[in-house]
């Protein structure tokens, strides 16, 4: 352990040795970014490896706790004589790769229950045990019968509701085994892809001309590795439970469910070409739903995308060569994303705001739409049971919101 002399020596020799660096090297450096880049890289590991040497030499039992007060046939004659630590071990930023990948196939399946699916087979399973359609021993037929077999040995949809609540933060209500429900996914996810987005519209030489180059956060890793940090941490410690085994079998019934609705006896049935025509139709005549297959369907397969990018240890690249190589992977679904999300009304571009304050959480901004916000993030009418959207509609009551909350009237 070095002694409190050694440690400040070590940091003034440090910091002359980057000065003296800059010095000799300035006119290069000015012409050549990547080149300081380098050197900085270079020196902050001179500086890890020093770290890591004084980290495993001898300790004295007392951590040098008698030195610093005086005590013993080893007590230090001056300060600078005592011996300081460096510091603790960093805060452990690793993930299991495996548990995010499964809250993103969670989310994949979440939106695609927003759509309609489920709901969907469920409704033409009813309608072919009434008798009510054109279908008797084909494909479909088949299919639908082996899909109401097996429902005994599925997880119910009060388990799916459940387990977006607990680990997604969507819905009402608490999550599975009322376990405190993730609120924050929608706000960390949201500004997560906002932070991609700007990353790379900051690239893009139309900003470069603007007034906001001169701004220090400007394409910055810095900050869309902290915002990918945040939301890794907070997945962290909600992706235990069940969650790996209901993935794996939700997304074995979604295929399920699509191979019923892609049988040709089924689309036969409804005049369809895909199995994607089927559910919009089926939507339209039982259901009188506005449609919102295509965004939300975006919204899986991008958020998905995004989700598993993070589930790799991309985001803990320092080197800007590389963590801009990698984030190149997810700068078109992050954008495509995030427009989806915005004609849905889930979330918004933040513009130049690039710090989220965690007391922010749930209120304007990026927030989640009022159908998937907890009781606690509504507004004080809509808690009360008052009207959520402060419009009205064509049949002269306010709007709902489509999360199962009545439309009131007016009063």
């Amino acid at each position: 352990m070095l002694s409190e002399r050694d440690y400040q020596d070590l940091l003034d020799r440090m910091q002359a040795l980057r000065s003296q660096v800059s010095e000799r090297l300035s006119g290069s450096l000015v012409s050549n970014p990547a080149l300081a880049e380098e050197i900085n890289r270079q020196l902050e590991d001179l500086v890890t490896a020093a770290r890591e040497a004084d980290a495993s030499g001898p300790m004295p039992p007392d951590r040098g706790l008698a030195e610093l007060v005086g005590v013993g046939p080893e007590a230090a004659q001056k300060f600078g004589d005592v011996k300081i630590p460096q510091g603790v071990v960093e805060y452990d930023e690793n993930v299991n790769s495996e548990r995010v990948v499964a809250v993103g196939d969670l989310y994949y399946i979440y939106q695609h229950e927003r759509i309609g699916v489920f709901k969907v087979v469920q409704k033409l399973k009813e309608l072919f045990e009434g008798g009510a359609i054109r279908l008797s021993g084909g494909e479909g037929a088949y299919k639908l019968y082996q899909f109401d077999r097996r429902d005994v040995l599925r997880y119910t949809r009060n388990d799916r509701v459940a387990a977006y609540r607990r680990v997604l933060g969507y819905g009402r209500g608490l999550g599975a085994g009322q376990s405190r429900p993730n609120t924050d996914f929608h706000m960390l996810f949201s500004h997560f892809v906002n932070q991609v987005t700007l990353f790379w519209r900051d690239k893009r030489i139309s900003d470069v001309i603007r007034e906001r180059a001169l701004d220090p956060s400007f394409g910055s890793i810095a900050v869309v590795r902290r915002a990918g940090l945040d939301l890794r941490n907070n997945l962290k410690f909600t992706s235990y439970g069940h969650l790996n085994v209901l993935r794996v079998e939700v997304m074995q019934l979604l295929e399920e469910c699509f191979g019923i609705l892609g049988s040709e006896d089924v689309k036969d049935l409804f005049g369809a070409a895909n199995a994607w025509d089927v559910v919009d139709e089926v939507l339209i005549r039982y259901f009188d739903v506005r449609l919102q297959s295509s965004p939300r369907q975006r919204m899986a397969v991008n958020g998905r995308e995004v989700l598993r990018w993070l589930s790799g240890n991309h985001v803990m690249e320092t080197g800007r060569g590389q963590f801009e190589a990698l984030l190149m992977e997810i700068a078109e679904p992050a954008e495509e994303w995030l427009t989806s999300a915005q004609a849905m009304s889930l979330a918004k571009r933040t513009g130049t705001d690039r710090v989220m304050p965690w007391e922010q959480m749930g209120q304007a901004g990026v927030a989640a739409r009022y159908s998937e916000r907890s009781p606690a993030q509504m507004p004080p009418a809509a808690r009360a049971g008052g009207p959520i959207y402060p419009r009205r509609n064509g049949l002269g009551t306010y709007r709902g919101g489509q999360g199962g909350v009545p439309a009131r009237p007016r009063r």
